[in-house]
C-alpha cells in the first residue's frame, strides 16, 4: 500500500473507533495538555473532550468537518470545510458548479428556531448544447458561513484546496459513481484528463489530482469568493463555460444571490420541534413524518403523501408558503419523474449549534463536462434535467432554553424525503441515531441527542447510513 494511501487509511480507521456511537468517555491528548503544550485555537486538538460530530457521505469530507471542529470551530464552519472538500473528493454529486441548500441552528439565534439557507443552482443562460446551472456552493456557503461562522473562511477551503493540489484518495463512494458513467465521460477530453487519467478508470485508494481546480479554488481563497460572479475569474469561467456547451452567462452569475429563510417547523410535543428544509423535497420530509407519528407502521401511506406533497409544492400549491404546506391536512396525490443523485452532510459543535444540509449537480456528473482549464465540472440546468428532492431536518427543544437535540439529512432520489422522516421517527422513538436502515432507496445520516446540548454531550449519537460508503466522525 502507498505510504500516502497508508496515512489517509490510518486516519479514517482512527475516526470510526472515535466516532461510531459517540457514547463512550473518551480522554483526548488536549486534555492532558496545559499552558504552551495546548494546541491553539484555529489548530486541530485545541477543543477538550466533546467537539460535536460530522457526518458526511464521503469519508474526507467528514474528517475535514471533524478536524476544524476539533480546533474550535463552529458548525457551520464545519459545514463550509465539508463542502469544499466534497467539491474534491466527491465531484459527481458535489462539485465547485453544484448548489443545494442548508438548514442552520444556532443556540444565540434570535430566530427561536432553525433558518435555511437556499443556494439551489439555477439556470445558466440560453445557448449550448449541455445548458448547464450557475455554480452556487462557493456563494451559498459563504452566506453560511457570514451568518454563523467564526473562524476565518479562507482558511476553511484551504485543506480542500491542498487535496485538489496534491491529490485525494479516490473514495468508495466516487469510485462508485464514477462505475455508472466511465464510459459518458470518456466523450470529453476535458473531463476524461481529469477523472479518467490516461484512459484508465481510478478504482477506491488511487490518488486523484486536480491542479486546475486548485488553482480555481486558491483564487476564491485569495480574492474572495464574489470574484466567480463579478469579478476576472467569472468573466473566464463564463467564458470557459461557453467552450463546454453550457452557455453560463456573466449576467447569470451576477443575478444568482442565496436567500435566508425562516425554517417551517412541526411540532414533536413537550417544547420540541421539528424544522424542514423549505424545499420540495424538505416539505416531503414534514409530511411523511407526519403520517408516521400517527402511525409507526404506515411507511407506504408515509411514502405516498411524501410524493404527493413534493409534486404539489412543485407545481406551486399552497400559496408557495412553506409552512402552509407542512401544516395542510390535505391528501394530494402525484408521481415524480426520474430524479437524479444529491448528497448530504451534517455538523454540530460542542456548542449545540447544527448544520445540515443536501447539495446536488441536478444529474450524476452534472454535464458530464468541465470548464476548461477551471477543473469545474459543471452541474445540469434545471431546465434540462428535473432537480433532485433536497431533505433535512432539525430538531431542537424550546422549553426553559433553546437546545438542539437532533439532525438528519436523506439522499435516494424519490426515497430522500422518507429517509429523513423514518430517520426522524425511528431515532426519536429508540433515544438513538438511526436505530435501524431507512426504506429503499433512501440514504440517512443522523445525529441525536436526547439530553439536548449544551449539556448532556455523553447522550449523544451519531450514524453514517451502514449501507453507504459515508462516515460519521466525533469523539465524546
Amino acid at each position: 500500500m502507498p505510504r500516502s494511501l497508508a496515512a489517509r487509511t490510518a486516519a479514517v480507521l482512527l475516526a470510526v473507533g472515535l466516532a461510531t456511537t459517540g457514547c463512550a468517555t473518551l480522554e483526548s491528548v488536549s486534555d492532558r495538555l496545559t499552558g504552551a503544550d495546548r494546541p491553539k485555537e484555529g489548530t486541530a486538538g485545541f477543543v477538550r473532550g466533546f467537539l460535536g460530530a460530522a457526518i458526511a457521505d464521503e469519508p474526507q469530507a467528514a474528517l475535514a468537518a471533524r478536524a476544524v471542529l476539533s480546533a474550535g470551530g463552529t458548525a457551520a464552519d464545519a459545514a463550509v470545510a465539508a463542502g469544499f472538500t466534497l467539491a474534491v473528493t466527491l465531484p459527481s454529486r458535489a462539485s465547485l458548479g453544484s448548489g443545494g441548500a442548508c438548514l442552520a441552528f444556532a443556540q444565540a439565534s434570535p430566530l427561536l428556531g432553525a433558518e435555511a439557507v437556499l443556494f439551489l443552482p439555477p439556470p445558466g443562460g440560453a445557448g449550448g448544447d449541455r445548458p448547464a446551472a450557475v455554480p452556487m456552493l462557493a456563494r451559498g456557503l459563504f452566506a453560511l458561513h457570514a451568518r454563523y461562522g467564526r473562524r476565518p473562511f479562507e482558511s476553511l477551503i484551504v485543506p480542500a484546496e491542498q487535496l485538489a493540489r496534491f491529490g485525494a484518495s479516490v473514495s468508495r463512494t466516487f469510485a462508485s459513481d464514477l462505475d455508472v458513467v466511465a464510459s459518458a465521460l470518456s466523450a470529453d477530453p476535458d473531463t476524461a484528463a481529469i477523472f479518467l487519467p490516461g484512459g484508465r478508470r481510478p478504482v477506491e485508494g488511487d490518488t486523484l489530482l486536480q491542479p486546475d481546480l486548485a488553482s480555481t479554488i486558491g483564487q476564491l481563497r485569495v480574492a474572495g469568493v464574489g470574484d466567480l460572479y463579478q469579478g476576472g475569474l467569472a468573466r473566464r469561467f463564463a467564458e470557459a463555460s461557453l467552450r463546454a456547451g453550457g452557455g453560463i452567462t456573466p449576467a447569470a452569475l451576477r443575478a444568482a444571490l442565496p436567500s435566508y429563510q425562516p425554517a417551517p417547523k412541526l411540532a414533536l410535543g413537550g417544547g420540541d420541534y421539528a424544522a424542514f428544509l423549505p424545499t420540495d423535497g424538505g416539505l416531503a420530509a414534514g409530511a411523511a413524518w407526519r403520517v408516521l407519528e400517527a402511525d409507526a407502521n404506515a411507511v407506504p401511506a408515509a411514502a405516498a403523501r411524501a410524493a404527493g406533497v413534493a409534486t404539489a409544492w412543485r407545481r406551486g400549491g399552497y400559496g408557495g408558503n412553506p409552512q402552509a404546506a407542512l401544516d395542510a391536512t390535505d391528501s394530494p396525490s402525484g408521481s415524480l419523474p426520474p430524479l437524479p443523485a444529491s448528497t448530504g452532510f451534517l455538523t454540530v459543535d460542542r456548542e449545540g449549534n447544527a448544520v445540515a444540509c443536501a447539495l446536488t449537480m441536478n444529474n450524476l456528473f452534472g454535464t458530464g463536462r468541465v470548464a476548461p482549464q477551471t477543473g469545474v465540472l459543471l452541474a445540469a440546468s434545471p431546465n434540462w434535467m428535473p432537480p433532485p428532492l433536497l431533505s433535512a431536518a432539525i430538531l431542537y427543544a424550546t422549553h426553559n432554553r433553546m437546545a438542539f437535540k437532533g439532525a438528519f439529512t436523506g439522499t435516494g432520489q424519490e426515497g430522500a424525503p422518507l429517509a429523513v422522516a423514518v430517520a426522524l421517527q425511528q431515532s426519536v422513538a429508540a433515544r438513538r441515531a438511526l436505530p435501524n436502515p431507512v426504506p429503499e432507496p433512501g440514504r440517512a445520516n443522523a445525529m441525536l441527542c436526547p439530553g439536548a446540548l449544551p449539556g448532556s454531550s455523553g447522550q449523544c449519537t451519531w450514524a453514517a447510513d451502514p449501507r453507504g460508503h459515508g462516515l460519521a466522525a466525533g469523539s465524546n
